[in-house]
């Protein structure tokens, strides 16, 4: 069964071992080099599962870890050459589902991986397209409609929209989506959400006053609805 896995891993020649043996199996693999690529990607991409790096450049791949598990339950499989059990404690009690060492053999990894996609829930695994009400996201075409409406987003809105989509019905905080589609740089520009989500709101119909789509946590974040709660215009 074909899933989609995100490497989370700063060292080039390791991604593309990882890439050619997951496409070996049939999987689509999608490449993050930094904690903030990774962030983003696990937003953005919904994968399946997670491979991922502890000594990333730009951050610990346990703040990676923390962030993604705010509002995702992807499961993790750290790789790591850190091999003490305060290590590997510390990355299973924040979230992660499996922990390797490097060197790795490829085909115990590859088993370890075939466990953990085993225990995810079928209808998430690589998803591509999502659809709540009238608002369909094809994130392979990179397409958005409303009904029979193409709508006109711009990248920014497009990932906003697709990381509020994909994790429908949960809460995610303002510095989430802000470190995640922005950087780590504009986790403090609430205003600079706000006009994205007001642009948003704009194009897919929405209204602030009486949202169907987007609700608003005042001062917390935001939360796209789910498909049980959005009654279908005709």
């Amino acid at each position: 069964m074909t899933a989609r896995i995100l490497i989370v891993e700063d060292e080039a020649p390791i991604r593309r071992l990882l890439r050619i043996a997951l496409e070996a199996e049939g999987h689509l693999v999608v490449e993050a080099s930094t904690a903030r690529e990774g962030i983003a990607g696990a937003a953005r991409e919904t994968p399946s599962a997670i491979i991922l790096d502890l000594g990333l450049p730009d951050a610990d791949g346990i703040t990676v870890l923390q962030a993604i598990r705010e509002w995702s339950t992807v499961p993790v499989l750290v790789l790591s050459v850190r091999a003490d059990e305060a290590d590997k404690v510390a990355a299973l009690d924040a979230g992660a589902q499996d922990y390797v060492v490097k060197p790795f053999g490829v085909k115990e990894l590859l088993a370890r991986l075939r466990a953990l996609l085993r225990d995810r829930s079928d209808e998430n695994m690589g998803r591509s397209v999502i659809e709540i009400g009238e608002i369909r996201m094809d994130a392979a075409a990179h397409t958005a409609h409303r009904g029979d409406e193409d709508l006109k987003l711009t990248r920014r809105e497009f990932d906003l929209l697709w990381m509020l989509m994909s994790n429908a019905g949960r809460l995610l905080p303002q510095n989430l989506i802000l470190h995640t589609i922005w950087g780590p740089a504009h986790t403090g520009d609430a205003q600079y959400l706000r006009v994205y989500i007001r642009q948003l709101r704009a194009k897919i119909g929405d209204d602030a006053s009486n949202p169907r789509y987007i609700f608003t946590e005042a001062g917390v974040g935001y939360r796209f609805a789910d498909a049980d709660t959005v009654r279908v215009s005709r």
